[in-house]
């Protein structure tokens, strides 16, 4: 009998449900392939245009909806045209990870050698980017002091969240060795030359290291890290870092691959997981067949190898992997991608390459 799961689905803003819908298409069509697996996909209300028409962002009944599923599928969400009343965005996402303390924000940045990226490297880059994404300097959204003189903001580490991030970190780190995917390293990204709340994290993160005997680990200044990002970013395997330096090289990473429209990511805690694209909702071309949906797809297969080995599935993992790189087989053909990454497809094309490319169709 095959396990089932149950996956809440918010379709988001904008370009958001464009985006999804393909999404669900293609893990609809895996798991009726498996005997293993299946899931149960649930639509559930939150964003930017439901404040807009009803005055909440994110109902109860979404959140108690969040919190009884296997996990969480998120698209774009957030309008720049609606906002709360203090002039913040809308973002049903950053609540979602205080409410279930989804603490370990995964950010890949995977890079064939072959691939026309914009500083056009010629050997391959596959590292993970963590960062920390319940406390740090976004510790303070909403509640920062704000006078006629001067604002201030607040940065806040624990100790408890912290060894939470970096026991992931390590364990990330030899998943990827056993894989072949990295040589098992672990740099801690910090400011601790600087600010005693870094040299605190650091210190924490040198405490956890030593039970890892088999895992290297080493330490790089926040504004070194954006330096070897672009100089030599091969060298990296896995980065664990605050929650705004992380926000900050997320989106770095995404322009070494690209953009945004090739950035997935997971917010992953001890119980919970939610998978989303890195880039917003883009209502500029909503509605147009225009969106990149493969930031959408990559984060679907990092859902699946997450729920894997979350359940020892091993099919459900692999077809994680399957569903990744068929993503990256169609990244060299113009005719698979979408036009901000260099290409002429549309929506419905590009996901119809995806599709022939995991499926072994013909594509016209």
């Amino acid at each position: 009998m095959s396990a089932q799961f149950s996956v809440a689905v918010f379709n988001g803003d904008g370009i958001g449900p464009e985006i999804m819908a393909p999404t669900i298409r293609l893990l609809e069509k895996l798991q009726r392939q498996s005997n293993d697996y299946s899931l149960e996909f649930s639509d559930v209300c939150a964003g930017a245009q439901l404040y807009a028409d009803t005055g909440s962002a994110f109902p109860d009944e979404s959140k108690l909806a969040a919190k009884q599923a296997d996990a969480i599928l998120l698209s774009a969400m957030g309008l720049p045209s609606v906002r709360y009343a203090d002039g913040t965005e809308i973002s049903p996402q950053l609540d979602l990870r205080i409410e279930l303390d989804l603490f370990a924000g995964v950010r890949p940045v995977r890079i064939q050698s072959d691939e026309q990226t914009p500083l056009k490297f010629k050997q391959a880059v596959d590292f993970v980017l963590i960062r920390e994404s319940t406390e740090g300097l976004f510790h303070s959204r909403g509640i920062g002091n704000v006078t006629a003189d001067e604002a201030t903001e607040t940065l806040k580490i624990t100790r408890k969240t912290s060894e939470k991030l970096f026991k992931f970190a390590f364990e990330l780190a030899g998943t990827r060795m056993k894989n072949q995917q990295g040589p098992g390293r672990v740099t801690c990204v910090d400011k601790a030359n600087v600010f005693r709340s870094f040299a605190f994290f650091r210190e924490l993160f040198d405490k956890e290291a030593q039970g890892h005997s088999g895992i290297h680990s080493d330490h790089a200044y926040v504004d070194a890290t954006a330096l070897w990002m672009v100089e030599k970013p091969w060298v990296f395997d896995v980065l664990v870092t605050e929650n705004m330096f992380g926000d900050i090289l997320s989106d770095l990473g995404a322009g070494l691959m690209g953009g945004l429209g090739l950035a997935p990511s997971a917010d992953i805690g001890e119980q919970h997981a939610v998978f989303q694209p890195c880039h917003g909702s883009a209502p500029d071309i909503a509605g147009q067949n225009k969106a990149n949906p493969f930031a959408m797809i990559l984060s679907a297969a990092m859902m699946l190898e997450w729920l894997g080995q979350r359940n020892n599935i091993a099919s459900m993992v692999i077809d994680g992997k399957r569903l990744s790189d068929a993503v990256y087989a169609c990244l060299s053909d113009n005719n698979k991608i979408t036009a901000d990454i260099g290409g002429v497809a549309t929506t419905l094309g590009a996901s119809s390459a995806v599709d022939a490319a995991l499926f072994d169709d013909h594509y016209e």
